[in-house]
């Protein structure tokens, strides 16, 4: 018998967020439609995609940014998704040289909304699961669908117990 937990965890650190929207800025610099490969606006997927996007439109110079709030979460049990916020209208337009950004793709059940809004826009995620990788264009790590990620956001700093024994 073993102390494992059953589900496969994802730990991100700040640090490691920083790193990896960094990343995902250096994969999409130059993609946009605008001059010189620029983004007309960066929209934040919340609450989750608002710290990456930040990260992107800073290293992408981009200045308009925006957010869709989505909630489609209650902590780990996955519900409909519901628009609780559109981005403003004239600047979301149908989503052309828009460049949406969220933290995770799961299920890919947020993206299908984002995407029916906005058929032209360029989504991004920093992390993707099988199941909703066909739905995002560009994110830097993929994780297996049975991983949770913990998010720095969602976490403490506290002693954490070693997988095997006690010390």
């Amino acid at each position: 018998m073993t102390d494992r937990p059953a589900e496969k965890a994802f730990i991100v650190s700040w640090d490691q967020l920083h790193r990896d929207a960094r990343a995902l800025a250096w994969r999409l610099d130059g993609q946009g439609s605008g001059p010189d490969g620029a983004w007309k606006a960066v929209i934040a997927i919340t609450r989750g995609g608002m710290t990456p996007a930040c990260i992107v439109a800073r290293e992408l110079n981009v200045r308009t940014v925006d957010t869709i709030s989505i909630k489609s979460y209650a902590h780990q049990a996955r519900g409909e998704a519901e628009i609780l916020k559109a981005p403003d209208a004239a600047i979301a337009g149908d989503g052309e040289n828009i460049l949406i950004v969220d933290d995770l793709v799961d299920s890919g059940k947020t993206l299908e909304v984002v995407r029916r809004m906005f058929p032209k826009a360029h989504l991004a995620t920093v992390y993707a699961k099988p199941k909703g990788r066909p739905l995002v264009q560009t994110f830097i790590t993929e994780v297996s669908q049975d991983t949770w990620i913990y998010f720095p956001w969602d976490l403490e700093l506290q002693y954490a117990k070693p997988l095997r024994g006690d010390e």
